[in-house]
């Protein structure tokens, strides 16, 4: 499922707390987003359509709750983002950071740290 940035953001909303309805989604977003009650519609009947989300009557309203878990979208966007870029080779991301001179010393630190909880685990 591809979802665009404007409906991950409110893909984290909803993931932050749910139920929301439209407006609870708008003012969860006021503080960092210019949107339009009518952007957060839009975006939120384009995540229902793609089946990200489900809405569900409440009175005169609708209560929206995400229908995919955080995780497995992250997992998903970055198995995507590593394929489409790097042969799926975490490595060749690495690499590309590094080279570039992108990552700190507490970057490095932690990518070590991971490695050996790595190799303990095997």
């Amino acid at each position: 499922m591809r979802i665009s940035e404007a409906e991950s953001r409110v893909m984290d909303v909803l993931w932050e707390k749910e139920p929301l309805t439209a407006e609870g989604v708008a003012a969860a977003l006021a503080d960092r987003e210019e949107w339009q009650d009518a952007t957060i519609k839009t975006l939120l009947n384009r995540l229902l359509k793609k089946g990200a989300i489900t809405a569900e009557r409440d009175g005169r309203r609708y209560l929206y709750r995400p229908l995919i878990q955080r995780a497995d979208y992250v997992h998903e966007e970055s198995r995507s983002f590593l394929d489409r870029l790097y042969g799926g080779q975490v490595s060749a991301l690495v690499a590309h950071f590094s080279q570039s001179k992108a990552l700190s010393k507490q970057e490095v630190d932690e990518i070590r740290a991971l490695i050996e909880e790595i190799d303990r685990e095997r």
